[in-house]
């Protein structure tokens, strides 16, 4: 099996390769500003869109993994926003197809599943690429195997997770001693393994699996959980939720609180029962990560 990984030099993608033990990664998508030295083939493109040229991209190419696309970025338009997560994802799955590509694994958001009416335009724009490769797969026969991960945790990771650990590492204490609040995340580690379980097993296709660890964990847990990993220090004061939530409203911060001390628990039993597959790491043991990155 030969693989085509786009995304590649991200922090997922990154991730994936190491975990590509079998070699089956044989070309990988990048930026021709890209600096890193990847062991696969590079194929260079300057953007994912609507009017990406992927000529040659696709020979001897069986599965792609699509990992590339627009989040934890504000400052791109929507329209940039549905351009690359949305429309280029839709080219890239078409061409790919055309070429006989038998397989495509998408990696969407598992903000799909909250409230639809409160989506953000990352949110909106993957799921409208999931609706468009659903048809595709209809029209095509294209294996398309959708997956929707959690918040995703490890060493480097962007957005608000890194936040995190950037907070702990520079901050001895937090005010989340009183916060029971049910979140599922997934680390880095445990997703690669699972996007590269998605991409030979034959009982995949037309799935889509929510992605976590498997376990809910609170805000608590998972700064206490950083804290260790980092090998730092850590109090955690009795400030009740109403009271984070009342200072979140008065600074305008009140979709942020609500992240940190708000529920989100998702399903993700489906890739256990299809695939068979487990999380091979705990939290503890991704967490390790983090020291050996802040050395």
């Amino acid at each position: 099996m030969n693989i085509l990984l786009s995304g590649a030099t991200g922090f997922i993608g990154q991730q994936v390769l190491l975990q590509d033990k079998m070699n089956y990664i044989r070309r990988c998508v990048v930026r021709s500003s890209s600096k890193n030295d990847l062991i696969c083939e590079k194929f260079v493109v300057e953007g994912i869109n609507k009017n990406t040229s992927w000529n040659n991209a696709f020979n001897g190419i069986d599965v792609v993994i699509h990992l590339a696309g627009i989040a934890h970025n504000k400052s791109n338009s929507v329209d940039a926003i549905f351009e690359a997560n949305t429309f280029g994802t839709l080219k890239l799955a078409r061409d790919a197809v055309a070429n006989g590509v038998k397989r495509f694994i998408f990696v969407s958001t598992a903000s799909i599943n909250e409230n639809k009416e409160f989506f953000s335009t990352q949110t909106q724009s993957k799921y409208d690429a999931e609706i468009g490769l659903k048809k595709i797969a209809d029209e095509t026969g294209l294996e398309v195997v959708i997956v929707r991960p959690t918040l995703v945790y490890g060493s480097n990771a962007p957005g608000n997770f890194g936040s995190l650990v950037r907070l702990v590492n520079k901050v001895p204490i937090l005010p989340f001693g009183l916060v029971n609040n049910k979140r599922d995340f997934i680390s880095v580690q445990n997703l690669a393994d699972l996007l590269l379980f998605c991409a030979c097993h034959p009982k995949a296709v037309g799935h889509t699996f929510l992605a976590s660890d498997g376990k809910t964990v609170s805000i608590k847990d998972l700064t206490n959980s950083i804290a260790k990993g980092l090998n730092k220090r850590l109090i955690q004061l009795p400030v009740p939720v109403w009271c984070m939530r009342l200072v979140g409203a008065l600074f305008g911060k009140s979709a942020m609180v609500k992240q940190l001390v708000g529920n989100f628990e998702v399903d993700s039993s489906n890739a256990q029962e299809v695939l068979e597959w487990l999380p091979p790491y705990t939290m503890q043991q991704a967490m390790h990560s983090l020291l050996e990155n802040n050395k």
